[in-house]
Formats: structure tokens, sequence, C-alpha cells
């Protein structure tokens, strides 16, 4: 696996933007089918009924994906918690955003403490500490 710094650390997942473009798409196809179908008794439940299936589906996916994206913060948030215990006996300053801890992350442990206090102090947003990280710590598992 190439080592992780600030310039590739992103990760976007192809299959899930296709699906998320195969739905859209389905979204569009079924609100016309619902349009062209409005005068039709015959075809308008069958129509409705799939438009508001697409609806389903979106808000299912929109959710599966926030909710593990959340699960996966808060497990960020208790990892570093612990890391800077470890580093210093005492618990990450409760001023840091979630946002803040995720950048923190990257830093390595030699600097991890000062920029977790600069960050709390100056209220540095995420990309802003990411770029500050001199010596950069991979994180290979967050999806």
């Amino acid at each position: 696996m190439e080592q992780q710094n600030y310039q590739n650390h992103t990760q976007s997942v192809k299959g899930f933007l296709a699906l998320a473009f195969v739905l859209l798409l389905s979204i569009i196809g079924s609100g016309v089918n619902l349009y062209h179908s409005w005068g039709n008794h015959d075809r308008f439940y069958s129509a409705a009924l799939i438009f508001v299936l697409m609806w389903v589906v979106f808000f299912t996916a929109f959710y599966a994906r926030t909710f593990a994206l959340k699960a996966q913060d808060r497990g960020i948030r208790a990892e570093e918690n612990l890391r800077h215990f470890v580093l210093t006996g005492k618990l990450l300053d409760p001023r840091l955003t979630i946002q803040q801890v995720i950048g923190l992350r990257f830093a390595s442990d030699a600097e991890f403490v000062e920029l977790a206090k600069k960050a709390a102090d100056t209220g540095m947003a995420m990309d802003d500490i990411k770029k500050a990280v001199k010596n950069w710590r991979g994180d290979y598992h967050r999806v």
C-alpha cells in the first residue's frame, strides 16, 4: 500500500459513486414516469409506488452511510482520546470538535499533543490541522 500523506489520504469508493448515480437516474426516471401517468388510472398507482420506493431506497442509502460514518467518527474520538491520555495523562480538550479530532489522527505522537493544544486554543479547521502535520501517521482503515 502506498505511503499515505496529505495529498493522497482521501478515498472515494467508485462503486458507491456509481450506485449513487444509478439511484439518481432511477429517481429522475420514476418521476418522469409518474408525470406521464398522471391522468392514466391504470398506470398511476404503479408509477407512484415506484417513485416512493426510489425515495425510500435513497434515504436508506443516505442514512446507512451517515450512520456508519458517525459510528466511525465516535471510534476515532475514543481512539484519539485514549492516545492523548497515554501521552499526557489527561483526556483531550473538550473544546475540540469531532472534525478537529479527525484531523489530529494523522499527527505522529511527537507532534500530536502540541497540535491538539493549538487546535483547541485557536479553533483550527480540520484541513488546517492536516496541513500542519509534519510526520504523517496514515489511517488505512477509514472508509
